[in-house]
């Protein structure tokens, strides 16, 4: 980055981190994480989600709420189980699908350790992505295993 680069504020709360940007259709997607980490199960971070048709913002959460001024809607929370506490997020394509990554906080099949789950990306009616803790599985599919 060149020292005369302008920067861009995109969102704000006062715990914020873990910020990730993706594209889709006519929309950039800010994800950024809410509350506390590494604290295994007692963490209290969240996902929070907002979208802009250009990339320098402003990112508007579902409720039309720009990210800079209090908004962000929950994509991910810390009351799902059997994971827990989601942390830094990404997105991928492969194998034909879109796809979430994102590590736990807090895996209750593991003792409350962190760990890294993927799941199925769907982007609904409205545009907005989704993606469900349920889908996580707590073994290897047959097809990574052999990797």
């Amino acid at each position: 980055m060149a020292l005369d680069s302008k920067l861009f504020s995109l969102a704000y709360n006062q715990s914020i981190e873990a910020s990730y940007l993706c594209r889709h259709d006519d929309y950039y997607y800010l994800f950024v994480n809410w509350g506390s980490c590494c604290q295994g199960p007692k963490s209290t971070y969240n996902i929070r989600i907002g979208r802009s048709k250009s990339v320098t913002g402003p990112y508007l959460d579902k409720a039309g709420l720009d990210m800079l001024h209090g908004g962000g809607s929950l994509f991910s929370g810390n009351d799902q189980r059997p994971v827990d506490r989601p942390g830094t997020c990404g997105t991928l394509n492969a194998q034909g699908k879109d796809w979430f990554t994102s590590d736990f906080e807090g895996d209750l099949r593991m003792d409350g350790k962190a760990t890294l789950a993927i799941m199925p990306l769907r982007w609904n009616a409205d545009g907005w992505p989704e993606a469900t803790v349920n889908d996580v599985k707590g073994v290897r599919s047959p097809d990574s295993a052999a990797k």
